[in-house]
């Protein structure tokens, strides 16, 4: 049986202000679950039907705490609509050292996305095609507000993600002699342009773009070229689909 305590903290970790003060956050679904014990974090407690812990069941002893729950309790407590069979409260991790230079790959900041699916799409498409580091502006949603983590499918536990300003992106470039790309609509064809294989993407905000004071700083300025032939396409692609085309071109060219 979930306590009813346990019910109240589950459903607090839906807001930054108690995940932060109880230094822990949530994973739900089946896949998030497994990945999420299968990796470094630290899981607290794991409520799962006796089906999910005997088919996984060196997976969960890796659990601090583990329930034998029904389903029924799963879905009283859970902040999903169709939840599944498993899901764990964990620690925050400790905050990881910033890197002091970058290698031979891609990485990609984020300038303020504020919707969790995309963030989390965007980790996974990010693991996908093994980007190096993914940067977050401040203002980018919560890395562990549960709807990221859901849409990461389990890719937040592989990739290294970090919270910086802008300026420390910039040094970080400079050090590392690699240069910025922004996505803009008035860019250049990213099927046209040579892209190296090193270098920083700039995605930005849903609605607003990259904000104007980090344009001058951007190196260069790309784009998806529009494809319509009668000139009346969507406006703009969304920013998760975006980064995945983009970061697919990067990836072709030096493959």
């Amino acid at each position: 049986m979930i306590s009813k305590s346990t019910i109240k903290l589950i459903k607090s970790l839906a807001l930054k202000k108690y995940r932060v003060k109880e230094k822990l956050f949530l994973v739900e679904g089946d896949k998030n679950v497994i990945e999420v014990l299968k990796s470094s974090y630290k899981t607290e407690k794991l409520f799962a039907t006796k089906t999910f812990i005997s088919k996984n069941e060196n997976s969960c002893n890796k659990a601090i705490s583990t329930f034998e729950v029904e389903h029924f309790e799963i879905k009283k407590t859970s902040l999903l609509q169709n939840p599944q069979n498993a899901l764990a409260i964990c620690s925050l991790p400790k905050k990881q050292i910033f890197p002091k230079k970058l290698t031979d790959n891609l990485s990609v900041y984020l300038d303020d996305i504020q919707d969790p699916g995309n963030l989390g799409t965007i980790i996974r498409i990010c693991d996908w095609f093994n980007i190096e580091y993914l940067f977050c502006s401040p203002n980018t949603v919560d890395l562990w507000n549960p709807k990221v983590i859901q849409a990461s499918m389990g890719s937040f536990c592989r990739m290294q993600i970090f919270e910086s300003k802008f300026e420390q992106i910039t040094d970080l470039a400079k050090l590392s002699r690699v240069p910025i790309f922004g996505a803009f609509l008035e860019g250049k064809n990213i099927y046209t342009e040579t892209l190296p294989k090193k270098a920083i993407l700039v995605m930005g905000n849903e609605g607003n773009g990259i904000h104007r004071e980090l344009e001058s700083i951007i190196d260069r300025k790309i784009k998806i070229p529009e494809f319509s032939d009668e000139g009346n396409s969507a406006e703009s692609l969304n920013v998760s689909v975006a980064t995945a085309v983009i970061c697919s071109e990067f990836k072709r060219q030096n493959f």
